[in-house]
């Protein structure tokens, strides 16, 4: 397991019940892709090759009560709407681009169907 920075334990100051989460994803981005970058910023953390491909944030994208303990929202940009109860939201900010935002609780959620996605907006941002 990757050592965490310090901007990485600020960003998790008030969520460190969903940091075990998250260094589950980061190893899973580290162990399948080639080339990745990490910016953490205030209000989210970005993983990016030449052009972003994933965030992890703690956006509200369903009412708060529906929002798991321990939860984190990965942002996917993709040439195509994704058709699954697992996205909370998804919006087209621009022709032929949509952005979904997928709430994660569990680490089984870090799952081959998550992995397949990201690796189609991996492909998708560095193809431009």
């Amino acid at each position: 397991m990757r050592e965490l920075d310090s901007d990485t334990l600020m960003f998790f100051d008030l969520h460190m019940n969903a940091l075990p989460l998250y260094q589950a994803f980061e190893e899973l981005l580290y162990a399948s892709f080639s080339v990745v970058d990490r910016r953490v910023q205030k209000t989210q953390i970005t993983f990016y090759n030449r052009h972003v491909f994933a965030c992890v944030s703690f956006a509200r994208v369903k009412r708060k009560a529906e929002l798991p303990a321990g939860y984190m929202v990965i942002t996917l940009g993709l040439h195509r709407p994704l058709e699954s109860e697992r996205v909370a939201v998804k919006t087209e900010p621009y022709p032929g681009r949509w952005t979904h935002h997928i709430v994660v609780s569990d680490p089984e959620e870090l799952d081959g169907e998550l992995l397949s996605w990201i690796r189609e907006a991996y492909d998708f941002a560095n193809a431009k």
